[in-house]
């Protein structure tokens, strides 16, 4: 397998994407070129409905799945991160654990294609089954575990995590209320590895991943963004 280069990124304070501006509005701190070079960070790639990516995607993986973890490795950067974090969590008496991490397209495929048939099962019509299917499971190529459920944000672990899994470069990837964004339901158990300074970045201004590269590529244009 081939790894992606990590581009060497400007030091930027957190709250740089988004600062209060003297009418109280919002005004970003970035210049183009600092939007640009967190765009082209492979690190913060979007994979999503709208942006598939190819069977072919260079992934260079690592183990640190638990030993129930249907899906054991993560990207090589993101399991070093995942491990360190889990030790970390481990001395505040708090049991983390890796469950289920990057999939292969044909793999993705096959569990979008078993929900669409559960849905077809129930009576639904095939867009109807498939529009269904991917509000749960992302079609193939359009996953983010290409690199559990809603109790999870009532545990330890997922407290933990809110207060600290920033520092080791993980964002919570679907926040509740940005359902309509993303497009998929609020997901307490899917942290996404973006790397710690973009991690602080994203969290700061509040915004999803989604949003968040939206704002980037309009910096990066050369757009002065308030909000």
């Amino acid at each position: 397998t081939r790894k992606a280069a990590v581009p060497q990124l400007p030091k930027l304070p957190a709250e740089s994407l988004e600062q209060p501006a003297e009418n109280g509005t919002q005004q970003s701190t970035l210049t183009a070129a600092q939007a640009q070079a967190i765009l082209d960070d492979p690190r913060m790639i979007l994979v999503s409905r709208t942006h598939p990516i190819t069977e072919d995607y260079p992934v260079e993986t690592k183990e640190c799945g638990s030993a129930t973890a249907i899906n054991k490795t993560l990207q090589t950067e993101a399991a070093d991160a995942f491990l360190s974090m889990q030790a970390a969590a481990a001395k505040d008496g708090v049991d983390v654990r890796m469950q289920s991490g990057y999939r292969s397209v044909s793999y993705q495929k096959k569990l979008y294609d078993n929900k669409t048939q559960y849905y077809r099962n129930k009576g639904l019509s095939e867009a109807a089954a498939r529009e269904k299917a991917a509000a749960i499971v992302n079609p193939p190529g359009c996953s983010e575990h290409n690199t559990l459920d809603t109790g999870f944000a009532d545990t330890a672990a997922f407290r933990w995590l809110c207060e600290n899994a920033e520092q080791y470069g993980f964002i919570l990837r679907y926040p509740k209320e940005a359902e309509s964004v993303t497009g998929i339901t609020y997901e307490p158990w899917h942290w996404r590895y973006v790397g710690p300074e973009n991690a602080a970045l994203l969290n700061r201004s509040g915004l999803c991943l989604e949003d968040a590269i939206a704002v980037l590529q309009r910096i990066a244009a050369g757009e002065t963004v308030t909000g």
